[in-house]
């Protein structure tokens, strides 16, 4: 897989060690467990390369559950928010890649950030000082088209805010089903009205070319037109609770 735009990459970091990504696409991987409370497949593993470990999480394309209004291939997505995320330079989601191969076939694997367990969105949004980063991850969530941003999906690790779980994103119809809806109606910040007006410019088609081999053309024209949308309105928007489908996940962490 060719790395994320944006990422550090490649086969080798500066000190002659593997990459983040090349130890997730290429490593041997030790299968621990199932992560608890996941519907889909979703296990802790480590993967191994030269000498280098690292904690990752893998998403098996055949243990996803099948879904109505989702096709198979979740995993995919996972891959494209890491996409999305390192291109327009926001850096939300732990660096992710496709697995050709694993122990249960082609998927996902992500690099496990460690929590205390205890952060997710509902506690950090009382921080004001997290709002910025936050409201970022709010136009994110617009531009990804995410139908299931829990709270529990926002985590605290690092000294920072990572998002996880995005393979309920990026469909053609809307579908935004988040909690983060505190910052709903409030003017973009200047850096993403900026960071958004570039992926629209100069580095769409770096992108477009990116996003082709994990997901339909009719759903990159879409992403675009997300994009465009909010650009053009300058502001994030408020929940729809007129339309059939609540605006919230459930359940909500």
């Amino acid at each position: 897989m060719t790395p994320a735009p944006g990422s550090p990459d490649p086969e080798r970091s500066s000190d002659d060690t593997p990459s983040v990504s090349s130890i997730l696409e290429h490593g041997v991987m030790d299968v621990h467990g199932r992560i608890a409370g996941s519907s889909n497949a979703t296990l802790l593993v480590t993967c191994t390369l030269d000498g280098e470990d690292l904690l990752a999480v893998y998403k098996p394309g055949r243990g996803e559950r099948p879904l109505w209004d989702f096709p198979a291939g979740l995993y995919r997505r996972e891959v494209a928010a890491y996409v999305v995320s390192e291109l327009v330079g926001w850096h939300l989601v732990p660096e992710t890649v496709v697995r050709t191969e694993g122990p249960y076939g082609p998927g996902s694997v992500q690099r496990f950030v460690p929590t205390d367990g205890t952060s997710h969105y509902f506690n950090l949004v009382d921080d004001p000082e997290r709002h910025e980063t936050l409201r970022t991850l709010a136009a994110f969530d617009v531009v990804t088209n995410n139908a299931d941003r829990k709270s529990g999906h926002v985590l605290l690790a690092e000294g920072r805010i990572w998002a996880i779980d995005h393979g309920l994103s990026f469909h053609c119809d809307e579908k935004l089903r988040t909690v983060i809806w505190d910052f709903a109606g409030t003017p973009l910040p200047p850096s993403v009205q900026s960071d958004l007006e570039r992926l629209l410019g100069s580095t769409r088609t770096r992108l477009d070319d990116a996003l082709s081999g994990l997901l339909e053309r009719i759903e990159r024209k879409a992403l675009w037109a997300r994009i465009e949308g909010l650009v053009a309105a300058g502001h994030l928007p408020a929940p729809d609770t007129d339309r059939e489908w609540p605006p919230y996940p459930w359940p909500l962490v």
